[in-house]
């Protein structure tokens, strides 16, 4: 690998961590800075592999790669369809004719 990928990949990879660190400390969200992360780690590594391909570098980019798409995944927030009612402690809807304007009950 020639001299300036490395020192891109070295550049990317602390400037990720330091992104991810801004990210947790302001959303207070493992989530989002675990995501942030990924993607600097994405980039870096695919600087590398532009910098000189080799079976290594081809094989840490695709573990970054699915690592990256699991964890998103894997950490995305549950969409509607994933709704909890039913479940015993859920939270029931309220109706509107039982409540008024101040949340308390009739």
């Amino acid at each position: 690998m020639s001299e300036w990928p490395q020192k891109a990949t070295a550049l990317i990879t602390a400037l990720g961590l330091v992104a991810a660190a801004a990210s947790w400390r302001l959303t207070h969200a493992v989530r989002h800075a675990l995501a942030v992360l990924l993607d600097f780690l994405t980039a870096a590594v695919l600087l590398r592999l532009a910098g000189k391909p080799s079976w290594d570098s081809m094989i840490l980019a695709g573990a970054v790669i699915a690592l990256r798409g699991l964890l998103c995944a894997s950490l995305a927030p549950p969409g509607p369809d994933h709704s909890i009612r039913g479940q015993p402690g859920a939270a029931k809807p309220v109706d509107a004719s039982e409540a008024d304007i101040t949340g308390r009950d009739r």
